[in-house]
């Protein structure tokens, strides 16, 4: 059984992101359970917080060995350290070899909510590269469909397929969906719960589906940027790739941790069905 999140830190909300989603959740009387990244590490069962500590310190008694980069391990604690979680919505496209070089060359891991219809049914390669790479694989459904506004049945389709590809071509299944533009109810939740994937939203959008002025998405990212946030960027977009530099180094020097969404919540672990938001 998954593991119940206290009331005190548990909140029902209606809707999020945008006034007019807003609006439009209040009015279908629709909510959901919602919890933040660090409610979910303070709620984290004993048994996961002890296994997080174990790891931690085998970490760092082989930091100095020649012990495996396994056994090493790539450990972060964002009970301590100052995290951000980095991801991209929509890919793999073209430009994602080039992020995936560039964050290769930064030794940043990020979580990549990817698309089915014509992005993971075309690049497998780029999945396949996510993974080995050592980011985390998430889904943001088939073909993008607001979850909300179709059948329960198509709301199961576009997530269920999506988990299907990443697994015929990884072995994996995601743990973690994003809506599309967020929206969400409990009816997406309750789907989501069914299909094991947890539901993430995002605190810093850079909105780069309207501008390609990488200057610009970068002065939105950091403007944003606070600890424990999850920064939306979307690999199909020009302008954004070539801002990923510019943002690392700057989030860097103020001092920031660049973790995924599951390393930003551990010790927990996603929940399926629950709204992880900063």
């Amino acid at each position: 059984m998954p593991k119940q999140i206290s009331a005190a830190r548990r909140t029902s909300i209606a809707g999020l992101l945008t006034a007019t989603s807003l609006v439009l959740a209040l009015s279908s009387c629709t909510s959901y359970d919602v919890t933040a990244p660090a409610d979910a590490r303070a709620d984290a069962p004993a048994a996961d917080v002890k296994a997080k500590d174990a790891r931690l310190a085998a970490a760092g008694d082989a930091k100095d060995s020649r012990k495996t980069a396994s056994a090493r391990g790539d450990e972060v604690d964002c009970r301590k350290a100052k995290c951000v979680a980095l991801t991209f919505d929509a890919g793999p496209s073209e430009n994602t070899n080039h992020l995936l070089d560039i964050l290769k060359r930064e030794k940043v891991h990020a979580t990549f909510f990817m698309l089915g219809k014509n992005h993971i049914e075309k690049r497998p390669a780029e999945v396949k590269r996510i993974d080995a790479e050592g980011h985390e694989l998430a889904n943001h459904t088939w073909s993008h469909q607001i979850l909300t506004d179709v059948k329960p049945e198509t709301a199961w389709r576009e997530i269920s397929r999506v988990q299907d590809a990443v697994r015929k071509i990884t072995g994996k299944s995601p743990k973690l969906m994003r809506p599309p533009q967020g929206r969400t109810d409990k009816d997406v939740s309750k789907i989501s719960k069914e299909l094991g994937v947890a539901q993430v939203l995002w605190s810093v959008t850079a909105k780069d589906y309207e501008t390609n002025d990488s200057a610009l998405i970068t002065k939105r990212v950091l403007e944003q940027t606070e600890r424990d946030g999850i920064i939306l960027l979307h690999d199909i977009y020009r302008g954004t790739v070539p801002a990923v530099p510019g943002i690392l180094k700057e989030l860097k020097k103020r001092g920031y941790t660049v973790v995924t969404v599951s390393q930003l919540l551990s010790p927990a672990k996603p929940e399926p069905g629950m709204v992880y938001r900063p």
